[in-house]
């Protein structure tokens, strides 16, 4: 979905919120990614595996954005190009989610291997939905301000991991109660469509506009 840019004077006070998003980006993930392996692995759960590591990738945009906010006292031309490659870079991050989505999704079917539930799992998971719709709601109102490219395709990945973490409840609750395990990889490969449908997009709106 194409977002909209406006031709505006750089707000430096914009531009230190948009770098501390991506720093408590990054902070959160580097946390949640650790604490979900941990868990996954006390569990033998292969969906919060799963689940940490597309935390450290997610990461990686929040990374992208420290770089991209750093860069100060540019010309316009030389911002242009600090911009437009970060938006390519995230585009590209969104091909990695869904490679690894799209793959955890169809090993998970085919091998039939059911998540087990765990208590500490389903606390992340809630956990992450509560904080990465604000975080996106955040960094939406940032990057429009600013008219950023990059940070309004940042906070799109940050939407790609609400919708992980979703999978990741949904498939770990309907497990524990139900004996559902296929909502799992059934959603992983959902979302895992929907991140190489936003990346293509990403990737084509990649230009700037131009003042």
């Amino acid at each position: 979905m194409a977002e909209g840019c406006s031709c505006r004077e750089p707000n430096p006070k914009l531009g230190r919120r948009a770098l501390l998003l991506s720093y408590f980006t990054v902070g959160y993930n580097v946390l949640e990614g650790v604490l979900s392996i941990l868990a996954g692995g006390l569990a033998s759960s292969i969906a919060l595996l799963a689940f940490g590591m597309d935390s450290f990738v997610e990461s990686i945009s929040g990374g992208i954005m420290i770089w991209r906010f750093r860069q100060t006292r540019l010309s316009e031309a030389e911002e242009k190009k600090v911009e437009a490659r970060a938006v390519k870079l995230i585009g590209w991050s969104f091909f990695v989610l869904a490679a690894y989505a799209l793959f955890e999704a169809v090993r998970k079917l085919v091998t039939h291997e059911v998540p087990d539930p765990s208590l500490f799992g389903i606390i992340i998971a809630a956990t992450s939905l509560v904080v990465m719709p604000a975080l996106f709601i955040a960094k939406r109102r940032t990057g429009r301000k600013l008219g950023s490219r990059s940070l309004l395709a940042d906070s799109k990945q940050t939407l790609a991991c609400t919708f992980m973490s979703f999978a990741l409840l949904l498939g770990l609750l309907a497990n524990r109660l139900f004996g559902f395990w296929q909502a799992d990889p059934l959603v992983g490969l959902f979302i895992g469509a929907w991140l190489v449908r936003e990346g293509i997009e990403i990737l084509k709106e990649g230009r700037l506009c131009s003042c």
